[in-house]
């Protein structure tokens, strides 16, 4: 016989169990208050080499790197080179242990970068440096004004503190090239290596003393001879400039926290760049770091891009108010502008 809908009662319907068992989900998240504290000093693949001090979080285990995966309730955080972290489960430090980067403190500062000026993705490279020695040489490989120049805007960007650090001297003369960069009061160390020395190698190390310092540069620079002079023992490949190109070849692939002799400070050393995006910065913040030019902005058209007729610090520079070296520093400003802008090539 053919049952109608209307001949079903609740007692012919079968429920099927829940394969997910009958406790509720919860949103609640382990606090992870016992999370020992720790400095990311390398990344490689998805792992993360963290320094943890002796005696953190009242242990009587000494210093040592922990090997670690970033833990899934992170989310899509990055963590980078220099990000201070909270770490859980076999913090050891043994060979075969791993443990779990459950947090992320806030950092106080990041270097970034896009691929160029017009990527809207912005790449942090590292985390919570307080000074940025832009290398560049005087010579094989040339040295590009222009790339230091981003690098100088992404430094005042940041809030970080600029050290131009000139190598091979021993090949030229840094005098011109130094010229260029007067106006800005960008402190500068020459290096050389001319014969059995490393001149300008201690006057270097005075200024990394109790800083986070992170080193760029484009491939063949010196930039991995000066970190191995800095931390001997830290052997960073070094590679030769290609006669034809005039370019160096890449030794570092990924960026490194390296500590100087004695804890006295960091040197994050990375990759060589042939590129320094900016589409990350607003104009605006640079003209913050020309103290002697800023007041006169005021007398700026809507949207003055400080770059154009119309820019009220003309005036303020031929009224003399900027002081005897305002028109260079015009120049200056102006030169990091278009910079950022791309309108000068590398």
């Amino acid at each position: 016989m053919i049952r109608r809908g209307s001949d079903f009662d609740e007692s012919d319907v079968r429920i099927r169990p829940s394969r997910r068992g009958s406790r509720p989900r919860s949103k609640d998240r382990p606090s992870h208050d016992d999370a020992l504290p720790g400095f990311v000093i390398g990344v490689d693949r998805g792992r993360y080499t963290v320094l943890v001090r002796a005696g953190v979080g009242g242990r009587t285990l000494p210093e040592r790197t922990v090997i670690a995966m970033r833990a899934r309730e992170l989310g899509r955080k990055g963590i980078v080179v220099g990000d201070d972290v909270g770490l859980v489960g076999d913090t050891s430090g043994s060979p075969d242990a791993l443990a779990r980067i459950v947090k992320l403190s806030p950092r106080r500062s990041v270097l970034r970068r896009t691929a160029d000026d017009t990527d809207p993705v912005e790449r942090v490279i590292v985390a919570n440096p307080d000074q940025l020695v832009i290398v560049s040489a005087l010579a094989n490989p040339e040295p590009r004004p222009r790339l230091i120049d981003r690098c100088l805007v992404a430094a005042y960007a940041a809030g970080l503190d600029p050290l131009l650090v000139l190598t091979k001297a021993d090949l030229r003369d840094p005098t011109d090239f130094l010229a260029n960069y007067a106006p800005l009061n960008v402190p500068f160390i020459v290096t050389s290596t001319a014969g059995d020395g490393f001149d300008g190698l201690e006057a270097l190390q005075d200024k990394l003393i109790g800083r986070v310092s992170v080193f760029v540069g484009h491939s063949g620079v010196g930039k991995s001879t000066l970190v191995n002079g800095l931390v001997p023992e830290a052997h960073r490949a070094i590679g030769n400039v290609n006669v034809v190109t005039g370019r160096g070849r890449h030794t570092s692939s990924s960026a490194v926290a390296l500590r100087l002799p004695g804890d006295q400070g960091w040197v994050i050393d990375t990759p060589g760049v042939r590129s320094f995006g900016l589409a990350h910065v607003d104009l605006d913040h640079v003209i913050e770091h020309f103290p002697d030019l800023e007041p006169g902005t005021e007398q700026c058209p809507r949207g003055c891009s400080h770059d154009e007729e119309e820019c009220g610090l003309d005036a303020w520079v031929e009224s003399g108010r900027a002081g005897p070296a305002g028109a260079s520093r015009l120049e200056s400003l102006r030169r990091l502008l278009r910079a950022r802008s791309g309108e000068a090539a590398d």
